[in-house]
């Protein structure tokens, strides 16, 4: 999947990417971090906020030194990182449950990562195993409908929105 996404256009030309940090059930991507700072994008991370019920993106340099361990289990940047325009961001890795071939995504039940991806200009991929992949999947007036879909062995554009961007 890294290899993939590093061959893309819309990668080779982003200059700030929004990571994740998988869960055990998500892709491993830790090496599209490593790739990015040595490629000179800025990277950055969600981060909770409990008080705004809210995650907001968070400049990180080191995975090691920058994550702790979040609200729900989640690593996410340390209170010192300092919150990254979210108007800046050309290229958002997004994690699921599942994914559907029209952009869709079930997430974990809260529509917390909805909310952040509302104000996200930037290029949303998907980043999925196959088994995660259906034709269809319930959804929500706040659900976000990405760009693509990216699965270990193939680049899911959805119609109409990433022709043009691949």
């Amino acid at each position: 999947m890294c290899q993939r996404l590093t061959q893309q256009s819309v990668w080779k030309r982003a200059q700030s990417v929004l990571f994740y940090y998988p869960m055990p059930d998500e892709p491993d991507i830790h090496c599209l971090f490593k790739a990015a700072l040595e490629g000179g994008k800025a990277c950055a991370f969600p981060r909770y906020s409990p008080a705004d019920h809210h995650y907001v993106a968070c400049q990180v340099y080191n995975t090691d030194r920058d994550l702790r361990l979040g609200t729900f289990g989640i690593h996410e940047p340390a209170p010192e990182c300092p919150i990254f325009d979210r108007k800046k961001l050309d290229l958002v890795l997004v994690p699921g449950v599942g994914f559907a071939l029209n952009g869709f995504r079930l997430g974990r039940g809260k529509g917390y990562y909805d909310r952040l991806l509302v104000e996200l200009a930037g290029f949303k991929c998907g980043m999925a195993f196959e088994w995660q992949l259906a034709v269809e999947i319930p959804t929500e007036s706040h659900d976000i409908r990405l760009d693509c879909i990216l699965t270990p062995t193939h680049w899911h554009e959805v119609t109409g929105k990433a022709a043009d961007l691949k």
